[in-house]
């Protein structure tokens, strides 16, 4: 009997812990608790707070009312003045605009009359403090001090919802201000009409560095409005509906027995009645909508499964992914339709058309990365890309709300599509892909003209000459990779041989890329390394040669070939770290920041070149870098990002520098292999298939790798296929104090 009982107990106390350990299972495997989207908001990050989900359509988040280089995302953390609650915002863009569609409550009749000149004559702007303002993934919120107002804000794909706790007995009301305006963006035509008690909608035209943006919206609220103020260009209007270059409304509602107000809205770039149909329909579902926002955050973000004892390492890591999936956006409507920069309206048939397309960025390391965590996105980005291409019959440069802007140089929608095509990504037409690729590097606009006639772009004939020939030979030679995969064998060659262009520009006295004439023989004089002229009269895109010089991806080999065999290459990069961070001219580039020596983490032209000492013997000196890179340009306040975020690129590098991988040369299918910080990392390749990363002894000393095995087999490369890596397995390093100069040398 007393064994039993003895049993019974046992039994008992068995059920009692795993139903204890169920409980905190999932509190150990909340990722979204180590996110923190204020990280990037300071500094030169310019990311945004606000609530969304991955790539989703809204971007609902607070916009302080500056038109500055530091508020491009409409938001800084150094700031303590709201003027409201745009749905659109970009992430880490070094131009500014978007924040459209504001909504502010308040809590007293405001003067909408008067055109405000500068913040501070915004008459419904409210101060606030940080102490009193929160964002997690999928939610903000944030207290009005002025107006005594709670606001809380969430999304799902393609609505954003609202709560307003207002003060109690104080006025309900809300002002939508579509002549409010921020940088770049400046509106056009603008309209609002009260539809029923209800329900508000409207549109608004403008232009900015999208040429011709244009939105629908409409808004439910969970109230009666039960009166209005209308306002178009200063003057104050009767009725219900209102036209004009700048419009805006007052409305006040029934404060009944709660002192809630909810607000649900859409958007569209088609039509109102697009933005309805976009509209989640049913109740006012707050939480419901938060809770869910926040588990598909929680699956965005266990793509990618890090193990460490270090808090602050996880909170970069899963702060990081989170950036590297809020861009691009969902564009089009729930039909499928979307309106191009030429006012067609055309239908995304079996995919999802993406907008906000950072391609200078992105297609280093934020596009590789999403080859891993959403391959079906990317083929979605990549039907987008080809749906915008018919406009003009060339690729995509910079897509914003489905204008091109050509902000930045290259074509470098190329890449990402050979990358893809390489890595076996399907769902998009190859032949058509491939026929966009070869038609937009032999047309003539941005300086290709005088690529295909010289072979490279003399300086004299155009500005950022260096920069665009070397970003023009790799597109060339991604092109050539496309060709040889679906057989072109002409075209192939002749992509291949153009893809040399980089020779023409080296010097080899010096080490350098440079300006050469158009005789093909002399070089751009007087030189100096360490100059920059912001994005005129100069050779290099946002930097200086130091930093513009490295950009031979796609032929490393060839390329350490010219600078005279490893041990001058490596002497030569290793001084690029250790030279003096004096950046000369009285126009330098804001963008060179985050500055080692003359290496520039803050911008993208400098984000593959620690990987270079991999291909030069030196992979050990690839691991010293990438760890002081991965230690000193990011950190956990709203500074921790040392350059703009670039709609997920400076994010994509740290997520897979940590990890161990690096995509030196994305359209080769493989990765760099670097120095991971993590004792463990998972990447899910699918339910039942798992990359796993081991990293035995690792600690912030142990940084060198000592040896290496895949699969329980010996590895000793320095780079590793994304095919490898789809087969799933198990790769594990073994970490030291000091460097193996053996280990992944040939």
């Amino acid at each position: 009997m007393k064994n039993i009982y003895l049993f019974f107990l046992l039994v008992v106390f068995a059920l009692g812990c795993g139903k204890d350990s169920e409980k905190e299972k999932p509190n150990k495997l909340k990722l979204t608790t180590h996110v923190d989207p204020f990280i990037g908001t300071g500094g030169h990050g310019h990311t945004y707070p606000g609530a969304t989900v991955p790539f989703g359509m809204l971007q609902v988040s607070p916009v302080n009312g500056i038109s500055s280089w530091d508020w491009c995302s409409g938001y800084h953390y150094s700031d303590s003045i709201v003027a409201g609650f745009s749905h659109l915002s970009l992430s880490g863009t070094g131009i500014g605009d978007l924040a459209d569609i504001l909504f502010m409550p308040v809590n007293k009749t405001v003067d909408l009359a008067k055109r405000p000149k500068s913040r501070d004559s915004i008459s419904y702007k409210s101060h606030y403090s940080h102490s009193n303002e929160k964002a997690i993934p999928g939610y903000y919120q944030l207290f009005l001090e002025d107006h005594k107002i709670n606001v809380e804000l969430t999304t799902a794909q393609r609505t954003a919802y609202h709560k307003y706790t207002f003060k109690e007995g104080d006025d309900q009301t809300v002002v939508v201000d579509l002549g409010f305006a921020i940088n770049w963006d400046n509106p056009l035509e603008t309209g609002l009409q009260v539809e029923d008690a209800y329900t508000l909608s409207g549109y608004r035209y403008s232009k900015g560095w999208a040429a011709n943006q244009k939105v629908f919206f409409v808004a439910k609220f969970s109230k009666p409005i039960t009166s209005q103020n209308l306002f178009a260009d200063g003057e104050a209007l009767q009725g219900t509906v209102v036209d004009g270059n700048k419009t805006a409304i007052q409305m006040f509602f029934d404060k009944g027995n709660t002192n809630q107000l909810q607000v649900k809205v859409a958007l569209s770039s088609v039509s109102i009645e697009n933005a309805k149909t976009n509209l989640e329909t049913g109740d006012f579902k707050f939480e419901a909508i938060k809770t869910g926002a926040e588990d598909i955050w929680q699956n965005a973000l266990g793509k990618i499964q890090v193990e460490s004892t270090v808090d602050s390492l996880k909170t970069m890591f899963y702060t990081a992914m989170y950036h590297a999936q809020l861009a691009p956006v969902t564009f089009s409507d729930k039909n499928g339709q979307f309106r191009k920069e030429n006012d067609s309206i055309v239908t995304a048939t079996n995919y999802t058309a993406y907008s906000t397309l950072s391609l200078w960025d992105t297609f280093r390391a934020e596009q590789p990365l999403l080859t891993l965590l959403a391959p079906n996105k990317v083929s979605d980005i990549i039907n987008s890309m080809l749906a915008y291409y018919e406009t003009k019959k060339i690729l995509p440069v910079w897509t914003l709300y489905a204008n091109e802007t050509n902000t930045m140089t290259g074509y470098h929608s190329i890449p990402v599509i050979a990358e893809a095509y390489i890595k076996g990504i399907k769902g998009f037409d190859a032949e058509k892909a491939f026929e966009a690729m070869k038609n937009t590097m032999m047309q003539d606009e941005r300086g290709l003209h005088l690529y295909k006639k010289f072979g490279y772009i003399p300086y004299s004939l155009l500005d950022e000459s260096v920069t665009i020939t070397l970003e023009y030979a790799y597109d060339d030679w991604c092109v050539a990779q496309m060709a040889n995969a679906l057989g072109k064998t002409e075209d192939y060659e002749y992509f291949l041989n153009r893809s040399k262009a980089y020779r023409y520009l080296f010097d080899d006295k010096t080490g350098f890329m440079r300006g050469k004439s158009v005789d093909g023989k002399s070089w751009n004089e007087p030189f100096d390394p360490k100059h920059s002229n912001h994005r005129e009269q100069t050779d290099y895109t946002e930097g200086n040669a130091w930093q513009h010089s490295w950009f031979v991806p796609h032929a490393v080999e060839d390329f350490i070939s010219l600078h005279g065999g490893n041990d001058m290459f490596t002497s030569r990069l290793e001084q690029l770290f250790t030279e003096s961070s004096e950046i000369t001219g009285d126009n330098i580039s804001a963008d060179i920041s985050g500055l080692i020596g003359q290496y520039a983490h803050g911008n993208e032209p400098s984000h593959h070149i620690t990987y270079l000492f991999n291909h030069a013997n030196q992979p050990w000196r690839t691991q010293y870098w990438v760890r002081h890179i991965l230690n000193t340009q990011y950190n956990t306040t709203p500074n921790g990002l040392s350059g703009n975020e670039d709609c997920g690129q400076m994010s994509a590098w740290y997520v897979l520098s940590s990890v161990g991988l690096y995509p030196l040369n994305p359209a080769s299918g493989t990765y760099e292999i670097g120095s991971p910080i993590f004792e463990k990392a998972t990447i899910g390749l699918s339910e039942d298939k798992t990359f796993v990363i081991e990293s035995e002894n690792v600690s912030d000393k142990n940084i060198y790798i000592q040896s290496a095995t895949l699969n329980g087999e010996v590895f000793n490369q320095t780079n590793i296929s994304h095919k490898t890596i789809e087969k799933g397995g198990v790769l594990h390093f073994v970490m030291g104090p000091n460097p193996n100069k053996n280990w992944g040398v040939k």
